[in-house]
């Protein structure tokens, strides 16, 4: 690893740590669009669909949570999406994948306490 990627990867480190994994669900929702689902509801279902369900299963149930990579993330969400919530949280957008890599399983965990993502009306 040169120095740039570690660079990258402590100021990405920074940014996960500072950022508050309740305020995902709101972020996505206006990103993703809001409507019966909730944001994280939207991102799961996208995930599942492009081939990520044992991740998604394993941050949902009670067992410890599969990773994925930035990159996996990047191409689910989208370049658009991407830079969206880069310029919402204030990171560069280079560094949204890998934070939200790093903060997604647990906020799915943390939403889902009872092994089921709530639902909104």
């Amino acid at each position: 690893m040169g120095i740039l990627d570690m660079l990258t990867s402590v100021m990405a480190a920074r940014a996960a740590r500072d950022l508050d994994p309740a305020v995902i669900p709101v972020i996505l929702s206006e990103v993703l669009g809001s409507g019966s689902d909730s944001g994280l509801t939207a991102i799961v279902a996208k995930l599942q669909q492009a081939g990520f369900g044992d991740q998604v299963r394993s941050w949902i149930g009670t067992g410890s949570n599969l990773p994925i990579s930035a990159q996996q993330l990047q191409d689910v969400l989208g370049n658009d999406t991407v830079r969206k919530l880069a310029t919402r949280f204030g990171i560069p957008v280079d560094q949204l994948s890998t934070v939200l890599a790093q903060v997604l399983p647990t906020a799915v965990d943390q939403a889902s306490p009872q092994g089921t993502l709530p639902r909104t009306a």
